[in-house]
């Protein structure tokens, strides 16, 4: 049951937890460009980069282990700074049961109250679930990137889509 997970804002203690579920999708090698986590020292500075910046950053958290994530990267630069990108995973287990849903939800809550204007996130065009989840909750599409992954020498198409806050 989803209730027994929490959501909540990500915490240094959180990092190795998050490492672990990213590098468990990474490794299914069908839904993320990662195929495997990068080391905990990248990890620890993407999340203290993440904090620091105020870049809105969410977990799921089972009986005290990390089961999913959703994170929105501000832009860097001045004129894309009210633009984010979305990342999002859920390990095996815990998928269709709502938890997306919940993630990406809290995720653009914080990222409209961080003064965002556009959320954007590309998705393998084969991964229909998520593709539909994010136009559940508003994200449209705005075109196709052909061939833009391979991963052991089959290329996928890349999605792009995007929500703006109005």
């Amino acid at each position: 049951m989803t209730d027994a997970i929490r959501i909540e804002p990500i915490r240094e203690d959180h990092v190795e937890g998050f490492r672990d579920a990213l590098d468990i999708v990474a490794r299914e090698r069908k839904y993320l460009i990662f195929l495997e986590a990068p080391t905990i020292e990248a990890m620890l500075a993407f999340v203290r980069g993440n904090i620091a910046g105020g870049h809105p950053h969410m977990v799921a958290v089972a009986d005290g282990k990390v089961v999913g994530w959703c994170d929105i990267r501000r832009g860097s630069r001045d004129a894309e700074a009210h633009c984010g990108t979305l990342g999002m995973g859920i390990i095996p287990g815990y998928r269709d049961r709502g938890l997306g849903r919940r993630l990406i939800t809290a995720v653009l809550d914080a990222a409209r109250a961080a003064g965002l204007h556009r959320v954007e996130l590309n998705a393998h065009a084969d991964n229909f679930r998520a593709i539909a989840l994010y136009e559940r909750v508003g994200f449209e599409h705005e075109g196709i990137a052909r061939h833009a992954v391979r991963i052991d020498g089959h290329y996928i198409d890349s999605v792009k889509m995007a929500l703006l806050f109005e």
